[in-house]
């Protein structure tokens, strides 16, 4: 296997990592509106995790962002609660077990920014990424958290940490 990095997000990242998440939602054919697309912070990555308990992972391999995901604070939810946001993996990257590996390390990054519980929301669709975070301990909630303005994404998960 080459080797494969996951870092902090850097500003030299922004470019690659938004079309990487954009690449990763048309290949899924996801509306571009009520999702992850749209949002305004996906230009701007780098300065949109340098915020207070907020941080975005980047994989990369031979130089290369092939998938990243981050931790925020759920917008508009309780405090204990954060966000498992934008995690997105190149095709290339899948198969490898870079998916709980990622998840792993943001997750603790919770906890040691000292969120009791992690939300996701995704589509329904995304099965494989499903089986990824009931592996991991999430469960299904029957309505969404908070105010993340993707109205388009209808499963909404949640994790005790």
């Amino acid at each position: 296997m080459n080797a494969i990095i996951i870092r902090e997000i850097q500003k030299t990242d922004n470019v690659a990592i938004a079309q990487v998440i954009r690449d990763v939602l048309i290949e899924h054919n996801v509306p571009k509106v009520g999702t992850a697309y749209a949002d305004l912070s996906l230009d701007f990555m780098f300065e949109n995790y340098a915020t207070e308990k907020s941080v975005y992972f980047v994989v990369e391999m031979e130089g290369k962002i092939i998938g990243g995901a981050g931790i925020a604070p759920l917008e508009n939810g309780p405090k204990e609660i954060c966000e498992l946001q934008k995690m997105y993996f190149l095709s290339e990257a899948r198969g490898l077990g870079l998916g709980a590996k990622l998840m792993e390390v943001c997750l603790e990054k919770a906890r040691q920014f000292e969120f009791k519980k992690c939300y996701l929301e995704t589509m329904p669709y995304m099965a494989k990424a499903q089986n990824l975070y009931k592996k991991s301990g999430f469960e299904y909630l029957e309505k969404p958290l908070g105010n993340t303005g993707h109205n388009a994404c209808p499963v909404w998960m949640l994790k005790k940490l």
